[in-house]
């Protein structure tokens, strides 16, 4: 009984993570449309970006705070630079966009700080007090941080003037514009809040993975089985579906097809979830009338 408790604590936790990168693939799909392939190699940059800041010497919190800062500016960049220009392509040619961000991302991850597998601090004492047997002070500061951003998110979507903008130009564009909203505008600020939730979902789970290029590539599959089974329009159900794919990995991966297929997990929700229910546990489902 204690070790199925862990282990559904333990998935809890990773859950947690998989809901922040699943929120990160929400904003950029609520602003375009398109799910962005290469969410998970820009939060592996950020996270590199964080390690190279406290290697300087730099306080883990303050890394931690300009790492999101500097990754919300590179998501606003590559919205304006890259996106913003294959806004009227074919949904092929974006895709092919996406794959050759997350290509480049790894790459240059790659040139710059190696391949070696690093250690990334948690900024979690091991010996806290909400430690315990069933979960370490990590995992339970991972969950803590996913509901703050959730929490943030909301109140911030909710009851601000500029985030009913964004939820507007997201929704309904032409509309947007004529009641004097700048669509352009929006969207950028979009791609910079998902860089910069990425990224927390980087420096969350890198204490647990290591650190190195290829970090993410599982956990953006976990993701995004997440964004689906929550619904891929939906933040709350981005957050859900994350603490479910966590839960159903360990459980599943531990009791039923062991660890060394645990990664089938996502791809088998994945394909349940479209067959069943494509708009997910949350998400809208858009009936046309022809």
């Amino acid at each position: 009984m204690e070790a199925l408790l862990h282990q559904v604590l333990s998935g809890l936790a990773t859950g947690g993570i998989y809901a922040s990168i699943a929120l990160a693939l929400v904003m950029i799909y609520q602003s375009t449309h398109h799910v962005n392939f290469a969410q998970g190699e820009m939060a592996m940059f950020s996270t590199f970006l964080a390690w190279m800041m406290i290697q300087a010497g730099v306080p883990y919190w303050i890394a931690f705070a300009a790492t999101v800062a500097l990754s919300f500016a590179l998501g606003a960049l590559i919205e304006v630079a890259v996106i913003r220009p294959m806004r009227q392509a074919p949904m092929l040619s974006v895709v092919v966009v996406f794959i050759g961000l997350m290509v480049l991302f790894n790459s240059l991850a790659g040139w710059l700080f190696g391949y070696t597998i690093k250690q990334f601090p948690s900024p979690f004492p091991p010996d806290a007090w909400y430690g315990s047997a069933f979960m370490t002070p990590h995992e339970v500061g991972a969950i803590g941080v996913t509901l703050m951003v959730m929490t943030v998110l909301f109140l911030f979507f909710r009851y601000t003037p500029l985030g009913l903008a964004m939820r507007a130009a997201a929704q309904n564009p032409a509309s947007s514009r004529l009641v004097g909203i700048n669509v352009n505008h929006m969207l950028m600020l979009g791609w910079g809040l998902a860089g910069a939730i990425g990224s927390i979902g980087g420096m969350m789970v890198a204490p647990v993975v290591f650190l190195d290029p290829n970090m993410m590539s599982g956990i953006l599959l976990y993701a995004f089985a997440a964004a689906l089974i929550g619904g891929i329009d939906s933040p709350a159900g981005a957050v859900l579906g994350g603490f479910v794919v966590g839960l159903l990995e360990n459980l599943i991966g531990t009791y039923v097809v062991g660890t060394e297929l645990k990664l089938s997990v996502a791809l088998v929700l994945i394909v349940a979830v479209l067959i069943v229910r494509p708009s997910g546990i949350l998400g809208k489902t858009i009936v046309t009338k022809v």
